[in-house]
């Protein structure tokens, strides 16, 4: 359940980080109140997630889905250009990430996906 809490918290980032772009300098009303409900939700889930998952792990999954989020959504939207290095370096996050996942610390059971204190 924490992998879920953290992804979810992830994807609130990218909400919050692109809620910022948009705010212009918090003088937009609609998207500074997303911004700040978002950020406030995606910390909440961070610091739940990490009473299971390793603080080391949990950040870096966290910021790196966040930003790979962030920027997939500029590109898809127009915001920001398409290049074959930005989706080559997306698809390194994002496999950074996984291995992160499935990296298993000392003295866990690597036969049992929920052992250790990464809850799985």
């Amino acid at each position: 359940m924490a992998w879920v809490v953290l992804l979810v918290s992830a994807v609130l980032e990218a909400v919050w980080a692109t809620a910022l772009g948009q705010s212009d300098g918090f003088t937009r009303p609609l998207p500074t109140v997303v911004f700040l409900v978002a950020s406030a939700a995606s910390m909440a889930g961070l610091g739940m997630a990490m009473k299971q998952i390793p603080i080391s792990v949990a950040y870096s999954v966290w910021t790196g889905v966040g930003a790979a989020l962030t920027v997939t959504w500029a590109m898809l939207t127009g915001e920001e250009p398409v290049g074959v290095l930005k989706v080559l370096f997306l698809v390194g996050i994002v496999g950074c990430v996984i291995g992160l996942k499935l990296v298993k610390g000392p003295g866990e059971d690597v036969t049992s996906p929920t052992a250790g204190p990464a809850g799985g």
